[in-house]
């Protein structure tokens, strides 16, 4: 009897200091969130559920407030592969690039990663009688789907996310092609912990596969560049008439790997001493091609060229041009990560 009663009060213990844990939130919109060891002030949206529901479509509130789930194959960005940023449904918070976004055949939009981990909380989740856990937004504490660790590498971390808990905004340059949400932070001036690379080696396939394995590597497409055609098909590229070559685009963390790194892995998976081919892909459209995006990427491909024909490393010289970046248009959506869709076909 002195054990149940010990346990009951456990229980009301821990009940009662939820109760004051959430009180102190709704007093309070700026919270202290705790993530990876470091402390983030986020600005928390509090709003009563008759609120949500008169900015909220039924659907919206079903899912985002009520945990619910919207129909497989059903939601407006499960086929949807439009360069730009994903962000909720409920507040605007940024949540997910197109730069992570790939087809895992599971019905719903997917991702390998978050723009930023704090604009994300997770919770273990237990509502199928399965062990899950829940994604849902920081800041609004909308739910937004669950991840799971079956996704494609760098992360392996596949985001399954309901199509009505985000909002969809497209990232245009002036001349129209589409580019990445991290440059499009830099145009504006922000900070973020991403930057971007560009090079042509050959096939896309192979080059985008080898990049998507280093660590630090955020996300790959898949793509072309160097060109003057605009948004180009595989078939026009292939016929060597629109001076694009297959490329691809990488977004990285700084942090975990550099930019001189990346130029050295890059002349490591290639023969740069070719000529407008590899191997017995003939064209300019494989040719050895760094598309720098600001004048430290220019200076450093340029030493690591330097460096590399002083060293002898190659019996010929490089022919890789080092180029100014100016557009780049993501490939057919069947080249995006086409070896690891090979091998879960096979």
């Amino acid at each position: 009897m002195s054990q149940k009663i010990g346990g009951i009060l456990v229980i009301l213990t821990l009940l009662l200091g939820w109760n004051i844990v959430k009180s102190i939130a709704e007093e309070d919109v700026s919270m202290e969130l705790f993530l990876d060891g470091e402390t983030h002030m986020v600005k928390k949206i509090m709003k009563s559920e008759e609120e949500w529901k008169k900015i909220l479509t039924p659907e919206q509130y079903r899912v985002l407030r009520k945990s619910g789930t919207e129909r497989a194959s059903n939601g407006q960005y499960n086929d949807f592969y439009e360069e730009g940023i994903y962000t909720c449904a409920a507040c605007g918070t940024l949540l997910f690039s197109s730069d992570t976004k790939y087809d895992h055949g599971s019905g719903w939009p997917s991702f390998t990663a978050a723009i930023d981990e704090k604009n994300i909380e997770y919770k273990t989740d237990y509502s199928l009688l399965t062990k899950r856990t829940e994604v849902r937004c920081t800041v609004c504490d909308s739910h937004l789907g669950h991840v799971f660790d079956d996704g494609p590498s760098p992360t392996h971390k596949h985001f399954c996310i309901n199509s009505v808990a985000l909002d969809f905004s497209s990232k245009k340059t002036e001349s129209g092609s589409a580019i990445s949400n991290a440059e499009q932070e830099k145009k504006e001036g922000k900070t973020s912990v991403s930057e971007t690379a560009t090079f042509a080696a050959g096939c896309f396939w192979g080059v985008e596969h080898k990049f998507g394995q280093l660590k630090g590597v955020l996300s790959t497409a898949a793509g072309y560049s160097g060109g003057d055609v605009k948004n180009p098909t595989y078939k026009q590229v292939c016929s060597d008439k629109t001076g694009h070559a297959e490329a691809v685009h990488i977004i990285y963390n700084p942090e975990e790997i550099t930019y001189e790194e990346l130029v050295l892995f890059f002349f490591k998976i290639h023969d740069p001493t070719q000529l407008n081919r590899q191997g017995l892909d003939v064209g300019s459209q494989y040719r050895s091609a760094i598309f720098y995006h600001d004048e430290i990427q220019k200076k450093t491909a340029l030493k690591v060229i330097e460096n590399l024909n002083t060293s002898k490393r190659y019996k010929k010289p490089i022919t890789t041009q080092v180029v100014p970046y100016s557009e780049f248009y993501k490939a057919e959506e069947y080249h995006q990560k086409y070896y690891e869709k090979l091998r879960k076909k096979y």
